[in-house]
């Protein structure tokens, strides 16, 4: 029998999760929405919303009537939730899809194995969704969030193709656009492009606000300060875990940064126009490669 999205179920419901349940929703793919939690006030909010039918606090019970479950909470608590899940589900005949949305997909993996004895669940299928907000929380989710932005889908050898198919077309419908990648391949893409950055703007907003001048350097702060670190006003917590699960791959993008960014201090301290120059004019090309990119695919540029 083929595997069903009619009852899909949010464990963790907040901007991502509520997200999805709206869209899957609005596209009809699934009917009934169920959340889950630590947080009854998110999950009543949830149901006033319309954003999910109904909540529990009862895991089992969300296994038990689940037709695709999605583990949206955050990317520690997450590798936790999921060696938990998939202990409770170990055995059964009939067990839910499980797919997630962290931002990092190797601690999740090892979590899986390390449940099972260094099985894969067939029924795991790992997910990334490449979107978001500096808003948090289930009032700040939207239907459209996922339109024209990529979801990354991580299967490996033991997954079960229909599994797979099925994560696969849930996600489509939100008006996504789906690729596959390896786990490794992933967590190395994403610690350069979103970690790394998040990383930064924390550390610069950081230094300037313990600098002597803070109070005039934010005060007269212009568009492009504000442009830059907007990215530091994200949940710290979030990032916090996100940093320590990638660890590996984060401090690789970050010592060759800090090599990167030593070499052009050498070259402002000897007034070396041209290196600068070169430094400069090279990155203006990368990122209207990148903006270029982005227009095609529908986005604004950031």
């Amino acid at each position: 029998m083929a595997l069903s999205g009619d009852t899909v179920a949010i464990l963790g419901l907040g901007l991502i999760g509520g997200s999805l349940a709206r869209a899957l929703r609005q596209s009809g793919f699934s009917r009934h929405f169920i959340g889950y939690g630590h947080r009854e006030p998110s999950l009543r909010r949830g149901v006033e919303l319309g954003v999910i039918d109904e909540f529990t606090l009862d895991l089992d019970e969300v296994l038990a009537r689940a037709d695709i479950v999605v583990l949206c909470a955050p990317t520690l608590v997450a590798a936790d939730m999921l060696a938990d899940i998939l202990r409770r589900c170990d055995g059964r005949e009939s067990p839910p899809v499980l797919t997630d949305v962290a931002s990092v997909k190797g601690n999740l993996l090892a979590a899986a194995k390390d449940a099972l004895q260094g099985e894969m669940p067939p029924n795991l299928v790992l997910g990334h969704p490449i979107a978001g907000s500096e808003r948090s929380g289930v009032d700040a989710s939207s239907a459209g969030l996922f339109v024209n932005h990529r979801v990354i889908l991580t299967p490996v050898a033991g997954n079960d193709p229909e599994a797979v198919a099925l994560v696969r077309a849930m996600w489509a419908s939100t008006g996504a656009d789906v690729v596959d990648m390896a786990v490794e391949e992933h967590d190395a893409v994403l610690a350069a492009t979103s970690h790394l950055p998040h990383v930064l703007a924390y550390a610069l907003v950081d230094a300037l606000a313990s600098a002597d001048a803070s109070e005039d350097i934010f005060r007269f702060a212009a568009g492009g300060f504000r442009d830059f670190t907007r990215i530091a006003s994200s949940d710290p917590v979030m990032w916090r875990d996100i940093a320590i699960a990638n660890k590996n791959a984060l401090l690789t993008v970050m010592d060759s940064f800090t090599e990167h960014l030593s070499d052009l201090r050498g070259a402002v301290e000897q007034e070396d126009a041209q290196r600068i120059l070169e430094t400069f004019s090279r990155a203006k090309r990368a990122r209207d490669e990148f903006a270029a990119m982005l227009a095609e695919r529908g986005q604004s540029s950031p």
